[in-house]
């Protein structure tokens, strides 16, 4: 038995019980004190960490507890920035990433050149040095951007981007004059550097991928795939260490490996958002303030005087980063302040700098003192200049990212009367989760669609029934819960279930039905006598879902559509709705339509925001469709655009789907979608006719 007066609380605490408690509370309460006056909660952690570091209250030492801990959240943080980022605004924007990492690199290396070789007296490879650590930053604020939905901004994507190009310059600058301190700078070593980092982005860039696609389809535990994910993560971040770069590269590099294979409305990056902001970043930030050593201030003007220095360069170079990236580019006062902001913290990269500087001897004084190729005077300026940084950074993106999402949600707010409504029909347990996954990905992001989970009891079998339909919509409601959403669950008790369903629609002014497709579906028999009961007498959105795997492990969109599909009333709402999709479970969309209806999809593509790759093909003759059967991949989502029977796009052709669909395309996911069309009574006929191929 542990007795009080056995336990020890000398100082700095030494009990893992106590001080991991002690961070917990930390990380609890310092957000919510620092909000009160309307400080970033960011800034509240760091001046935490200084409070009970070694330099203050000296309540817990900075061991490898806590280095451990923070190297987790430095990753953690550059992996969700790789993660949440646009991969097709990634790759329309490379042009203006290159600039903006040219731009944040070399004026920083410039001026800090000039003014630690002029008014410091510094040497030139001193001065070097120091330019390079005002060069580098780290992405501190990401979780603010995170935090107010923005990270898709155009201008979160170039400084993400910029982050890369800059760091990897700035320490390569080290990797140099550390060379050529030791005399190893030759070919040989620029040979090396190449050929390991080309052979380490290959094994992240595409052997990543192939391993998470194989992982996914294997595997839906969440835990696992949480665990698979870190794995990969450490992985990469050790692969990059190994090839001479430093270990956010690698974290970097993951997120982009892994960004498809995990939508941002899934459970996965629910959890993986959820661990690192609560646990991991906070630990980080905690661990950054414990290096501030506020005495510093008191060592004498020449402390000082470099410290001012190089906080002042430091900012206006970031500065002039941002400003110079506005005018090219031409965006926003609040862009430019988002980009000066992500960009002006410095912490890893720097503090990495200043030690490896620190340690390099180049020399002894005629009294045997070692001569550092970066004094005490610059190692001291670094922690005021990451903690200078880190405030004023905090407080820029706190403040640009108010601004930006108030305008975002301005301009995409939706209004009560033309408000979406999504439904899931559930029937079997296996395919809950594929139906919901759907939902989600169908309701845009920041949207106020509701969405709800349908089940319809027999009244002839209520008993069963009901066991087996809670058991449904609990699956539904968790499922919709891990993933930060509202689903609302509906029981309905009728003799006829086709009628439940549809005068659930009716009630509730459904806009979009999904669909799961009948397990005994045939080619004489395709969507089952419930299906063709809601065909025929809903004229809303509906979306019928067959899934051989995963939706996050599919590759590719293809769309057929038929002949005058820009008729139909439904012809924008349905192209929103799989652009939504496709943009969600990260997927590249080809169309294949008649020349007409492909210029008015590339006329409404144009209009649109979005940032998906979409190609369109010319595709005319329906009677041909097993053409389409040699274009689409294994791992290829079909997307079938069909017609009731009376309308505008309707054709016999569309008649023998089920039969192309159960001979030739068994293997594949699909989804027919029956956009919103006008309620006549042409609904009321029958929906098809079914018809072999000639």
């Amino acid at each position: 038995m542990i007795l009080i007066a056995d336990l020890d609380f000398s100082l700095p605490l030494k009990n893992p019980v106590i001080i991991f408690s002690l961070v917990l509370f930390i990380i609890l309460f310092a957000p919510i004190l620092f909000n009160r006056i309307r400080i970033p909660h960011i800034i509240g952690l760091i001046i935490s960490g200084i409070i009970i570091g070694p330099y203050g209250l000296n309540l817990l030492r900075r061991d490898s507890s806590i280095v451990l801990f923070g190297t987790v959240g430095l990753l953690y943080i550059m992996f969700m920035a790789g993660l949440e980022i646009d991969l097709e605004e990634f790759r329309k924007s490379r042009n203006r990433i290159i600039t903006f990492g040219l731009y944040t690199f070399l004026i920083p290396m410039v001026l800090g050149t000039l003014a630690a070789f002029y008014w410091l007296d510094y040497t030139l490879l001193t001065s070097l040095l120091l330019a390079s650590m005002f060069a580098s930053h780290t992405l501190l604020a990401y979780s603010i951007v995170s935090r107010y939905g923005i990270t898709r901004n155009p201008a979160v994507t170039l400084t993400i981007g910029g982050t890369m190009i800059t760091d990897v310059l700035a320490l390569l600058v080290l990797a140099t004059i550390v060379g050529m301190t030791k005399g190893d700078i030759s070919s040989a070593f620029w040979i090396r550097l190449i050929v390991s980092f080309v052979i380490f982005a290959a094994i992240v860039l595409f052997g990543f991928p192939l391993i998470a696609r194989w992982f996914f389809k294997k595997y839906n535990d969440n835990i696992s795939q949480y665990i698979f994910v870190l794995a990969l993560v450490f992985l990469g971040a050790f692969l990059a260490e190994a090839a001479g770069l430093e270990a956010v590269i690698g974290a970097f590099l993951s997120g982009l490996a892994l960004n498809r294979f995990i939508p941002h409305s899934s459970p996965l990056m629910n959890r993986i958002d959820f661990v690192g902001n609560a646990l991991f970043i906070p630990f980080f930030l905690i661990g950054v303030g414990m290096l501030v050593d506020i005495r510093v201030l008191f060592n004498g003007l020449g402390a000082l005087k470099v410290a001012a220095i190089m906080i002042g360069v430091a900012v206006l170079a970031k500065y002039l980063a941002a400003w110079l990236t506005q005018k090219t580019f031409r965006l926003s006062g609040e862009e430019r302040q988002l980009i000066f902001g992500l960009s002006n913290a410095r912490a890893a990269a720097t503090l990495a700098i200043v030690l490896v500087g620190y340690n390099i001897i180049t020399g002894e004084t005629a009294t045997g003192e070692p001569i550092r190729l970066l004094n005490e005077d610059v190692l001291n300026g670094t922690i005021l200049l990451i903690l200078i940084t880190c405030t004023i950074s905090s407080l820029t993106v706190e403040k640009a990212s108010g601004r930006i999402a108030l305008l975002s949600e301005e301009e995409g707010r939706i209004t009560p009367d033309t408000a979406e409504k999504i439904m899931i029909s559930l029937a079997y347990p296996e395919t809950v989760t594929d139906l919901v996954n759907l939902g989600l990905m169908l309701k845009p992001a920041r949207s106020t669609a509701l969405l709800y989970a349908l089940h319809v009891v027999d009244e002839e079998d209520n008993q069963n029934g009901r066991i087996a339909g809670k058991k449904m919509l609990d699956l539904a409601l968790r499922h919709a819960a891990a993933t930060d959403n509202e689903l609302i669950p509906i029981t309905r008790f009728d003799a006829n279930i086709s009628n439940g369903i549809i005068y659930t629609i009716k009630e509730q002014n459904i806009t979009d039905v999904v669909i799961g497709l009948h397990h005994e579906a045939g080619a004489n028999e395709f969507f089952g006598p419930i299906a063709e009961q809601i065909l025929k007498r809903v004229p809303e959105t509906i979306y019928i879902y067959k899934t051989t795997q995963p939706l996050n492990t599919l590759q590719r969109m293809v769309v057929a559509v038929p002949p005058k599909a820009e008729l139909e009333p439904g012809f924008g709402h349905w192209y929103d709705k799989i652009t939504n999709l496709a943009r969600e479970a990260g997927l590249d969309m080809l169309f294949y339509a008649h020349p007409d209806t492909i210029r008015h999809l590339e006329k409404i593509s144009h209009r649109s925001t979005s940032s998906l790759r979409i190609a369109f093909k010319k595709f005319q003759n329906w009677s041909d469709f097993l053409i389409l059967g040699r274009e689409i991949k294994p791992n290829d989502l079909f997307m079938i655009i069909s017609s009731r029977k009376g309308h505008p796009s309707y054709s016999g052709h569309l008649d023998k789907l089920p039969y192309y669909l159960t001979s030739y395309f068994e293997s594949n996911s699909f989804i027919i979608l029956y956009p919103k069309q006008l309620e006549t009574a042409s609904l009321n006929v029958e929906l098809f006719t079914i018809l072999p191929p000639r």
